[in-house]
């Protein structure tokens, strides 16, 4: 009876959970991990809960002091523009470091529901989630439960053994911190515009075909690629074209094949390359656009995220 009346009361909780996570872990499998023990310190201790706070509360509170102590012994998750190095030469030879500890996208179906993907769209970004990993844990900690969660600071402070002082001053310090990641609404596209799903087409199109021309077209001035778990990154359309051009295994047209994802509030592909009759897992971009064109692609090469994303393992060529 217990176990029962547990379920029905904390499993409405685990997209949400996962999600709060996952910001401060920047891992979607680190994420998954400390919710499941989440749910079994909090099974383990539904006794004792005595309803002083709300369920959701109560879950949150078990989900940060875990992911804390998970943070004490990890190191931070970057991207490879993270890493201070200036922009690469496309000439240049491809530095692997499989060891970094790299951040992961997280797809938006494991988010919760549709309006909180919405609602918690800016701070779920990649740039916002990679900005967070330099903050102090438990500086992020407080930026989360603030300004994604809403909670109060008393409530904060209380949670964190903090001063309600010391939780507004780490609040004031982590937002300065982010304010070089945040986009404006003028330089968004609007979701699911015409405009943005044209872009969305254009970029399949220069990629299935190889066709560097096009793909310059596609990109900001300042636009940025970066691949983990490969070290550099490129700015500039010329340089995101002259690095698929010389180092992308596709020969030419039909050797490539895109099929839409969505991953931390942003529009993305699993990218698939031709071996014989088949389409094989090659890398997955993440996509920032913008009204002007792509701004930014993050190409994830972990391709157990083409499983995690609910992406088939093969694709017949056709």
């Amino acid at each position: 009876m217990v176990d029962t009346e547990f379920v029905q009361q904390a499993d409405p909780y685990r997209r949400e959970l996962l999600a709060h996570c996952y910001r401060m872990l920047g891992s979607v499998y680190d994420a998954e991990d400390l919710v499941q023990e989440t749910y079994v310190r909090a099974w383990r201790s539904y006794d004792r809960f005595e309803g002083r706070s709300s369920m959701r509360t109560w879950l949150h509170r078990i989900a940060t002091n875990a992911c804390l102590t998970a943070l004490e012994s990890r190191s931070r998750r970057p991207l490879p523009i993270g890493l201070g190095a200036p922009s690469s030469d496309p000439a240049d030879d491809l530095i692997e470091q499989r060891e970094v500890p790299w951040l992961e996208p997280l797809p938006d179906a494991m988010q919760g529901d549709p309006a909180s993907v919405v609602t918690g769209r800016e701070s779920i970004r990649l740039a916002v989630v990679a900005a967070m990993q330099y903050l102090p844990p438990r500086q992020r900690a407080v930026l989360i439960l603030r300004d994604v969660l809403q909670w109060p600071a008393a409530e904060v402070a209380e949670m964190l053994d903090m001063t309600v002082a010391s939780v507004n001053s780490a609040l004031q310090r982590a937002r300065a911190h982010l304010s070089h990641v945040t986009v404006s609404a003028d330089e968004m596209t609007e979701p699911d515009s015409a405009a943005e799903r044209e872009l969305l087409d254009r970029f399949v199109a220069a990629f299935e075909a190889k066709d560097i021309r096009a793909m310059v077209d596609i990109f900001t001035k300042d636009a940025v690629w970066e691949m983990p778990p490969f070290t550099g990154w490129y700015q500039g359309p010329d340089d995101i074209a002259r690095l698929v051009d010389t180092r992308c295994p596709a020969k030419g047209p039909g050797d490539m094949k895109l099929l839409p994802i969505r991953a931390n509030g942003q529009h993305g592909f699993g990218l698939y390359m031709r071996d014989g009759d088949v389409y094989r897992p090659f890398n997955m971009p993440v996509l920032t656009l913008t009204k002007d064109g792509v701004s930014h692609v993050s190409c994830f090469f972990d391709l157990r995220l083409f499983r995690t994303f609910g992406l088939p393992e093969k694709l017949p060529v056709t």
